[in-house]
C-alpha cells in the first residue's frame, strides 16, 4: 500500500483483516499526517496489533519484477530497502476527472485545470452552469458534496430570488479506521502551526464505562477552546465510535454553544457520548474549584 493517508490505513486494515500480509510505505514518520501526533500513534498502535508492516520514512524509487515477484525498491534513512508484494494498491492522492463531459467545449475547463472553478453560489463561469463534489473541492467527503449539492440545487432553482453562499464554517472529517478519528474545527497540530491561542482539554476513554464493558477502552476526547473561555475552536476524538460523537461538538460549534452546555447536559449512562460530558467537565473542575476556593 503507498501511502498512509485515511484512504491507506482504512483500506490497509481491511485487507489485513481479510487475511492479506500487508506493508504501509509512506515517507513522512507518522501514519494520517493531518491528524495530531496523539491520534496518529493510537491508530498505528493498532494497525501494528493487526499486523501491518509500517513502513514511515520510506521513499519509493522504483518497481522490479523477476520471475514473476514483484518488488518495490525504497530509499530509507540513506540504504536501500526491498519489499516484495503481490498486489498493489496506489492510495497517495486524488484528483478529479474532468474529462469526457463536454466542459472543455463549454470553455470551463483549460489545460492543466486540476478542478472546476466555481463561486460562493458554487456557479461557474456560465450563469446557469453549476456544480458540486469532488470536482470542485476542496473537501473531498460524500458528506461534503451532499452539503454542496443542497446549495447548488437550490441557487440553481431560486438564485434569482434569493442565493445562498455555501458555508464551510463546520466541515467533520472522519478516518474509518479501527479505533475512528474524527475531528471538527481546527486540531492542535493546526492551532500551533498558525499560532492561534488555546487551552487543551483532553478526557481518556479507558475511564469510561462504556468503552470499558465494549472491550474499546482506549482513544480520547481533545478539545480545543479559546484561552479563558469555554469557546470550542475544534475537537479531536479518538475511538471506536468516534464518528458518532462528534455531532454533538458540531452542533455546539454551529450555534456558538460552549463546554458548559455541554457539561449541563444530561446523557444516558453508559453510553459512549457521556465521554463528550466528562471532557466538558475535565475543562471545568479547576475553573470550579478556583471560584469556591477549594482548590
Amino acid at each position: 500500500m503507498l501511502g498512509a493517508g485515511a484512504i491507506g490505513c482504512e483500506l490497509g486494515q481491511c485487507f489485513a483483516r481479510l487475511g492479506s500480509q500487508v506493508s504501509l510505505v509512506y515517507r513522512k514518520p507518522q501514519v494520517l499526517t493531518n491528524e495530531d501526533l496523539d491520534a496518529a500513534k493510537v491508530v498505528e498502535s493498532h494497525l501494528l496489533e493487526d499486523g501491518i508492516s509500517l513502513c514511515a520514512e520510506h521513499t519509493p524509487v522504483r518497481f522490479e519484477t523477476s520471475d514473476g515477484q514483484h518488488t518495490l525498491i525504497c530509499e530509507h534513512m540513506g540504504t536501500e530497502r526491498r519489499i516484495d508484494f503481490d498486489q498493489l494498491l496506489v492510495a497517495t492522492g486524488r484528483t478529479p476527472n474532468l474529462q469526457g463531459f463536454g466542459l472543455e467545449n463549454l470553455g470551463l475547463i483549460k489545460q492543466g485545470d486540476k478542478q472546476l472553478e466555481v463561486d460562493e453560489y458554487l456557479r461557474t463561469e456560465l450563469p446557469n452552469v453549476f456544480a458540486c463534489g469532488d470536482v470542485i473541492g476542496p473537501y473531498r467527503f460524500t458528506h461534503a458534496a451532499s452539503h454542496q449539492a443542497w446549495y447548488a440545487a437550490v441557487n440553481g432553482l431560486f438564485g434569482q430570488l434569493k442565493r445562498f453562499k455555501v458555508d464551510y464554517s463546520y466541515i467533520p472529517f472522519t478516518t474509518y479506521t479501527s479505533p475512528e478519528v474524527a475531528r471538527i474545527g481546527i486540531n492542535e497540530k493546526q492551532a500551533i502551526d498558525k499560532g492561534i491561542p488555546h487551552e487543551v482539554v483532553k478526557y481518556d476513554l479507558d475511564d469510561l464505562d462504556r468503552a470499558i464493558t465494549d472491550e474499546a477502552a482506549y482513544g480520547f476526547v481533545k478539545v480545543l477552546v479559546k484561552p479563558g473561555s469555554d469557546k470550542i475552536l475544534g475537537v479531536t476524538l479518538v475511538g471506536e465510535h468516534a464518528a458518532e460523537m462528534l455531532p454533538e461538538f458540531a452542533l455546539a460549534m454551529k450555534h456558538k454553544l460552549g463546554l458548559n452546555k455541554i457539561l449541563g447536559t444530561l446523557h444516558a449512562y453508559p453510553t459512549i457520548n457521556e465521554a463528550n460530558r466528562f471532557a466538558a467537565g475535565v475543562w471545568k473542575t479547576p475553573r470550579a474549584s478556583k471560584s469556591t476556593g477549594l482548590a
